[in-house]
Formats: structure tokens, C-alpha cells, sequence
């Protein structure tokens, strides 16, 4: 019978113990969704267990298939390098696939909707309420073009405007992004951290946010967040899956 591959979710990890748990309770709810895939987290740096440390031990219970998929939303340094890294010194009898980080996707629009509703936002208030698209930010050219044609694309499903924010290595601040919406007019101006979990970064957005109407929470284990994991392993584990049929 043909076993489904190991779905190795990989985080990056913090010495905020917030992050770990809110990593283990959205692998919790993609467990929820697939109960007939086996779902693991590892972490590059400060938690445990290691990347290393769940590879080993996969291999050593006779795993042979493995989806790795980057908790990321965006392809910038940790993709790019850190994981590949990481998955080329994993045990030789391990078939590892690197699936695709999660940004940009359409259902990530929608858990920034849900969270700014869950904040007190409805509907009814986007024409008048300026957003601001903040994320964690990146020295990566390519990940700071992703963000700000989110924030183009969000700005089109009704909003009066949305506004790219950046809490590190790029700019502008989020208190730089609500001032300025606050400058063009908007009746109200929300913040939407752009991040998957608490911690050092989002709590800089958090303090950047002090001037505006509406902080959202993170990401978190939004079900939206969930279903786009199934999509990326699913598209990750799709070559197998032909190659078996064949």
C-alpha cells in the first residue's frame, strides 16, 4: 500500500515561547484536516525539536518520503539557504521534496480579512478604512516586491487603501504606513501583521500600531493558514504520486 510522505512542517523558531506554541497549534489544526497524513514540526533555531533531530529520527523509524514545507510567506534568506541547507545534511535514505512557502496565496487575503474582523472591523467598513500590510520585513528584493503587490492586490477588493510596512530591514516603519493613510483621508486605519506568529517583529508592528484605529492578531492557526499547508504539500508531493501510477 502506498504511504502518504511525511509532511515536515519546518519553523523557524524564538526564544518567545508564544511562537512555538502557536506553530504547534496550527500543525494541531492541519492535523485536523488530513488526519491521514503524519505531521511533524521542526525548528531551524532556539526550539526543539531540531530539523535535524526529526529527520534522524524519521529515518531511523524507516520514513523514506518526506514533504518539507518552509512555515514561511515569503521566499527570501531562510528558503533560499538555511533550509536547502539543512535538508542536504539530512539522512541519505530520506527522499526529501522542498514544498513552496506559503505567500502568496488568496486564502492568506482571506485569514487578513478574518483577523481584522475578529479586531472589530465588518465589511461594511472597507471603503472608509485604510490597511496596513505589515510584515516582518526582509533584505530580499524579491520578498519586498511580494509584499507590496499583496497590499496592490488587496487594495482592489474594496478597501480605501492599503499600504506595505515592513518591522525590519526595510522600510517604511508601520507607524510611518498609518500615518500616512491617516494623511490621505481615511475615516479609519487598520494594522494587519502580515506574520505567522508572535513575537520579537510582531511585537515592533504591535508598538508601530499605537496610532491607529485596529491592531488584527497574527496568522496564528488560522483554517486558512491550514488549508494553504495541504495545498503546498499536495503540490510537493504531486510528482510521487505520478511517478507511483506510472
Amino acid at each position: 500500500m502506498f504511504k502518504k510522505p511525511v509532511l515536515l512542517v519546518i519553523a523557524h523558531g524564538s526564544r518567545d515561547p508564544r511562537h512555538a506554541a502557536t506553530v504547534h497549534a496550527l500543525v494541531r489544526r492541519v492535523r485536523s484536516l488530513r488526519p491521514g497524513v503524519r505531521v511533524e514540526t521542526g525548528f531551524l533555531d532556539f526550539n526543539i525539536p531540531s530539523v535535524q533531530g526529526v529527520l534522524e529520527s524519521l529515518a531511523a523509524e524507516g520514513v523514506r518520503d518526506v514533504v518539507a514545507l518552509p512555515l514561511l510567506l515569503t521566499r527570501a534568506f531562510h528558503a533560499k539557504a538555511d533550509i536547502p541547507a539543512v535538508l542536504r545534511d539530512a539522512p541519505p535514505q530520506l527522499r526529501i521534496r522542498q514544498a513552496e512557502v506559503l505567500g502568496p496565496a488568496p486564502l492568506l487575503l482571506s485569514a487578513l480579512e478574518r483577523r481584522l474582523y475578529e479586531a472589530g472591523l465588518t465589511p461594511a467598513d472597507k471603503s472608509s478604512t485604510g490597511v496596513v500590510l505589515a510584515s516582518a520585513g526582509s533584505t530580499d528584493p524579491e520578498a519586498i516586491a511580494v509584499i507590496a503587490e499583496i497590499a496592490r492586490e488587496w487594495r482592489h477588493t474594496g478597501w480605501c487603501a492599503v499600504r506595505p510596512a515592513f518591522a525590519s530591514a526595510s522600510l517604511p516603519r508601520t507607524e510611518d504606513a498609518v500615518r500616512e493613510l491617516r494623511a490621505l483621508g481615511c475615516e479609519r486605519v487598520a494594522v494587519a501583521p502580515y506574520v505567522l506568529a508572535p513575537g520579537f517583529l510582531p511585537d515592533r508592528i504591535a508598538r508601530g500600531a499605537a496610532e491607529a484605529d485596529v491592531l488584527a492578531d497574527v496568522l496564528g492557526p488560522a483554517p486558512e493558514v491550514a488549508r494553504v499547508l495541504l495545498e503546498r504539500y499536495d503540490a510537493a508531493r504531486t510528482p510521487q504520486l505520478s511517478a507511483v501510477s506510472a
